[in-house]
Parts: structure tokens; sequence; C-alpha cells
């Protein structure tokens, strides 16, 4: 993995910034509405309650998404190496979105049976597919919409996208489509026979991110393809000119490949904080379970300030720095949750927890991004794509075995806190990211989107 010699693309507009970013703000229709808190809820709750047999719903919705990321972790990297060689990064974004909205609209026929169980799951997980892949190639983008003295701006700019976008989708369904009793919900007064409010969201989520992908699209040029090598000729070729460049990152630069295995941990213990959070905070902490909406919309406010912050504090100390910090202040706040009761400890100490979630998310991606050859982004977004997947199974492992193992529910945060301690030694001799990208002047227009 030689790096190529590239022009120096001038430095992007406000304008491009701000359409990168809307992606973000986008793609949270999926992650917030479709996986995370409405419509798999309505599959294991609503159309897979009464399923005939042993296995139960929630499990084929386990399964489904398992599979789905084992899927993506041997197509991610492939598929953008390919992007970067053949200079169709944008396309691929695209493509992946194009397929995601496809799969989310489909969603509107799963009706209030569990015979259409099997459709859900399967739209579902092919959806989680085309979101992870097109966000590939939408994280290598992010070099065309910064410098190395704006990446950390940008970077956590996009994240706040993220979770803003996702807060306001969230309030706005719910009061909409869902919020009240009876056989009408929300202030538009939606029939709920045969699942319709929820249904009819899957198309309101589909459009959301439809329309919110198109700025980066039309705004952001497509990358050149990569000069240090061709286009792989076929998926085999891809695979074998994959496995020599690993060897060759192995060689040349170990510390990549292992900021790649320590950020797989503490990422996962990062995605345990909130898969796991709502569940705690009211067997645990005693909050009650109409609030947990409301801690989720703060929640996420809290992180999206975070990332904002923590972009300045990266550009100027580096990424390094912002997850190192990040980690140890969840730790602390982890343990003093570990001795702490009552809702109010939750609500302190939570919020803490999610005030360092975003600027590590963000850091994280900007680490690798320095790290990255030009021209192999899309590679090492693929490959972070892959390890992330590789270790996603040991936060909810531990989690589980100490809750088992004590037979306590607050037990399960010290196997959060275990996965975020291992991610931090394993990160610690990790060195500071060099960005390879030659540096223009800092772009203002960057700055002022993404810092004010």
């Amino acid at each position: 993995m030689t790096t190529p010699a590239r022009a120096v693309a001038a430095p992007a507009t406000r304008g491009q910034v701000l359409a990168w970013g809307l992606w973000d703000w986008g793609s949270a229709a999926y992650n917030t509405i479709i996986l995370t808190f409405v419509f798999s809820v309505y599959l294991t709750d609503t159309v897979g309650d009464d399923l005939p047999g042993p296995v139960s719903a929630n499990s084929w919705l386990a399964w489904s998404i398992g599979l789905a990321g084992l899927v993506l972790a041997v197509a991610a990297p492939v598929l953008g190496t390919r992007a970067d060689a053949m200079g169709r990064r944008r396309r691929s974004v695209g493509v992946w979105t194009a397929a995601t909205v496809v799969t989310m609209a489909g969603l509107v026929a799963v009706r209030d049976d569990h015979r259409y169980l099997a459709l859900g799951l399967v739209l579902l997980g092919l959806g989680s597919i085309f979101v992870e892949l097109a966000a590939v190639s939408y994280n290598a983008i992010l070099r065309q919409v910064s410098t190395p003295a704006t990446v950390g701006r940008v970077s956590g700019f996009g994240w706040a996208m993220g979770y803003f976008g996702g807060i306001v989708l969230l309030l706005a369904v719910y009061l909409g489509f869902i919020a009240g009793d009876g056989p009408q919900r929300g202030f538009l007064q939606v029939s709920t026979a045969d699942g319709w409010n929820v249904r009819l969201l899957a198309l309101v989520a589909a459009g959301w991110f439809a329309v919110f992908a198109v700025p980066v699209l039309v705004a952001v040029p497509e990358a050149p393809p990569s000069r240090d090598r061709p286009p792989p000729s076929g998926i085999a070729a891809s695979y074998r000119a994959l496995l020599d460049d690993l060897r060759t990152l192995y060689r040349a630069d170990r510390h990549t490949v292992w900021f790649l295995a320590a950020s797989a941990l503490f990422r996962d213990g990062l995605a345990a904080v909130f898969t796991f959070g709502a569940v705690l905070a009211v067997t645990v902490y005693g909050i009650a379970a109409g609030d947990v909406l409301v801690f989720g919309v703060v929640a996420n406010v809290v992180s999206a300030a975070g990332a904002l912050a923590a972009g300045r504090i990266d550009d100027r100390a580096g990424p390094k720095a912002v997850i190192v910090g990040s980690l140890l202040g969840m730790l602390a706040c982890g343990t003093v949750l570990l001795f702490r009761s009552g809702p109010g400890a939750f609500w302190v100490f939570g919020l803490g927890l999610c005030l360092f979630v975003g600027p590590a998310q963000s850091s994280s991606r900007t680490f690798l991004c320095r790290l990255a050859p030009p021209g192999h982004e899309g590679e090492l977004f693929g490959l972070y794509a892959t390890t992330g997947r590789a270790v996603s199974f040991v936060a909810p492992t531990l989690v589980g075995a100490f809750t088992w193992l004590f037979g306590s529910d607050r037990a399960g945060i010290v196997g959060i806190l275990v996965v975020l301690a291992a991610g931090l030694a394993a990160l610690w001799p990790v060195r500071k990211p060099v960005d390879r990208a030659a540096a223009p002047a800092a772009d203002p227009a960057a700055d002022g989107v993404a810092g004010g």
C-alpha cells in the first residue's frame, strides 16, 4: 500500500461541508426509526408477538442482524477498495443509499401478522447492510470536504448532525403518529389498524433519508481514481488485492492495524452505552418508563454538543488526545454509577457518559482519516467496519455474563467498563496519526460550518 502522488483539491466550500453533513442528518432515519426505537420494536412486539414455534421474534431479529453484520464484514473492505480504485465513492454512496431507501419503503408492506415477520426481517437485514456500505464511502469522502486543519471540526459536525437529525425526526413521528391511546394515534390521528401508523412511518423515514442524501451527491465532486493501482478486474481479484494491501500495511505501518483493533474494542463499548442505557435506567436507577424517551432526547443533544466541542480540540491536540480523554471520562462516570442509586445519579452521570460518546466516535473517524494514504480511504473505512463487526459481540456478552454472575442488572455496567478499558489499553501505545494528505491552508468555509 504505497502513497500515490495526488493533486491537492481546492478546499471545500461551506456548502459542500453542509451537504456532506446532511447525509448524517438523513441517515438517522434508518438508525433511529427503523433499527432502534420504532420499527424493530413493531416487528418483535406486534408482528411476531403470536409467532408459533419455540423461537421468539426477538431471537429471529438478533439472528437476522447478526447475519447482516457477517455479510457486511466480508463485503465492506472490498467494495470500499473498488470505489477508491475506480473513483466512484460518490456513486457508491448514492447506490447504497438508494438501496437502503428502497428497503425502508418496502417495510410498509409488513402487516400486523406473524406471516409477515420474515419479510420484515429480510428487509431490515438488507437495509442494515446497505446503510453501512453507504457509510464506508461516505466516511471516505471526509478528506474531500476537510483539510488537516479542519478535519476534526468537520467530522464532529457530521456526528452532531446525525444526533440532531435523529432527535428531530423521532420527536416528529412520535407526536404525529404514535402518541396517545385508542384506534387513532398522534396529532395526525393515524389509524393503528393492521399496524398502519408504524408502517406509514417507514415511508416517512425513507423519504427523509432520500431527501437529505441528495445534497452530498450534487455538491461534492467525485474523487479521482487511485493512481497507484488499476481497478480490480473482478471480485476474486479484489480480494487478492485486499490481502496484498493488508500484508503491505502490516509490514509498513503496524500502528494502523493496531488502531483498527483498538477502535473496534472501544467502539463496541460506546455502542453498548446506548444499547443497554435505557434498560439500566429503568431496572436499576428507577427512571420511569415514560421518561426514557425524554432521557434519550437529552442524551443525544449532549452527545452532539460533545462532538461539536471536541472537534476543535481534535484539530489542535489530535484525535488520540480526544479519544483517550473521552474514554477516561466514561470510565470515571461509569465507575461512579456502580456505587450510586436513584434517578438523580443516573441523570447526572448517565449524561456524563453520553457527553463523551460523541467525541470518541467522531475522533475515531478522524484518526483513521489522518492515517489513510490518499486514495485508500474507502479501503480503510471498509476495514474499520469489518473490525467493528468482528468484535461487536464482546460488550453484550460481557454485560450478560456479569449480570448473570452477580445476579444483578447493575453488575452489567462492569462489562461495558471492561470493554472501554481494554480499548483504551490497546489504543495507548498507538502513535498519534500524521495526516498523509498534502495540507493546504486551513479552510475557512469548513471552519464556518463546523465550528461557528
